[in-house]
This record gives structure tokens, C-alpha cells and sequence, in this order.
């Protein structure tokens, strides 16, 4: 893959998964982290106003799914046939679905009573419904702790990180969910995002 530069904020957020194939797969990649108070002077710079974008042989791409998807195709977390596609498509849409149904408002709403109404919703309504789901298609997939095959997909790293935003609001928001415990086991053990974990930069998102 030639060089590519991911442009995004101090934050875990949209990019991460983008970051964690980079790193899984050993891709020699340049990052650019906006502060937000330089956000408004650097927004004409975004493809559609909105981060993240990367530049890759020179040109600019947006859309934070698109780039990911791009991304596991050319490094090879995209599966092996049509139909492995179609169930990371499905799980890369569940991840916005339950993203923004009310986990980005438990971090980001102003009113500090919609802020604690959304988190109630994240762990009490959302948790158990996409974790039910994530958990029922790791089943499908003999249990191995990955959602296609025998190896990394773009989901996996999709669902990892929804993982860490979870368990940063309740520690033990994975006990009734072996598989998603199995899964979080298969990528924190890889040498090259153990790696890149434990020097990854403290965000809290």
C-alpha cells in the first residue's frame, strides 16, 4: 500500500479502527492530530468539512466508513468472499447505529440531564441489544472471536473499539457476553496492536 496520512482529532472516535488496521497489519502510516481549537481555521481543508480524511496519492478522501472500508480492502481485513463483505458491512452499520443512538450524546450533550439520560440509555437499552447482536454473530462464526473466518476483519476492530467506549462506562459491561470477551482476547494478544495499545495516547473517547 503506498504511503497514506490519516488526519484526524486527539481522539480515539471515528479513526480508530482505521489506526488499529494500520497498526495490525504493520502499515507504515504518517498521522496528522487537529486540536479543536484549530478545527474552524482547518475545516476548508476537509474533503466535506468533517473529519477524518486521509491523503493517499495526493489526493483527499472523507467519510470515515469509506476510508475504512478502503483501508481493509487494501490491507486484507475485508474477508474472503461477498458474503464475509456483506456481514462487515452489516457490523460496520450496527457500530454507527449504536454510536449514534446514544453514546456520542452520554459524552458530548451540554445539559448534564441529557448527558446522564443518554449514558442511562447506552448501558440499560443499547448495551444489551448490540452486544446481543454482536454476541449471536460471533456464534455464527464457530465462537472464534472473529466475525468472519479465522483471522482480523475490519469488524472485529470496529466492535473492539465500541468495546473500549462501553467499559470505559461500565467495567463489567462484557460478563454475560463470553464471545465479545474472546474477541477483545484475539486483538489485545497480537504483538503489533499490543504494541501499539500500550503506547496508544490516553483520550478518554
Amino acid at each position: 500500500m503506498d504511503a497514506i496520512k490519516l488526519v484526524y482529532f486527539h481522539l480515539r472516535g471515528r479513526a480508530e479502527m482505521i489506526r488499529l488496521m494500520l497498526e495490525a497489519a504493520g502499515q507504515e502510516y504518517e498521522e496528522e492530530r487537529v486540536q479543536f481549537g484549530d478545527w474552524l481555521q482547518r475545516k476548508p481543508d476537509a474533503p466535506f468539512g468533517s473529519l477524518p480524511y486521509i491523503e493517499y496519492q495526493g489526493k483527499r478522501y472523507g467519510q470515515s466508513i469509506a476510508i475504512a472500508t478502503f483501508i481493509a480492502k487494501q490491507l486484507g481485513f475485508y474477508g474472503k468472499t461477498n458474503l464475509d463483505a456483506l456481514r462487515i458491512d452489516e457490523i460496520s452499520w450496527l457500530w454507527e447505529d449504536q454510536l449514534t443512538s446514544n453514546l456520542t450524546g452520554s459524552r458530548w450533550a451540554k445539559d448534564e440531564k441529557v448527558k446522564a439520560e443518554h449514558r442511562r440509555k447506552t448501558l440499560e437499552e443499547d448495551l444489551p441489544k448490540f452486544f446481543g447482536f454482536y454476541e449471536r454473530l460471533l456464534g455464527e462464526n464457530n465462537g472464534n472471536g472473529h466475525f468472519v473466518g479465522d483471522s482480523f476483519s475490519l469488524a472485529d476492530f470496529y466492535v473492539f473499539d465500541m468495546t473500549d467506549n462501553i467499559l470505559a462506562l461500565k467495567e463489567d459491561a462484557l460478563k454475560e457476553y463470553p464471545l465479545l470477551q474472546k474477541l477483545r482476547d484475539n486483538v489485545t494478544s497480537d504483538p503489533k496492536v499490543k504494541a501499539y495499545l500500550a503506547r496508544r495516547p490516553p483520550t478518554g473517547w
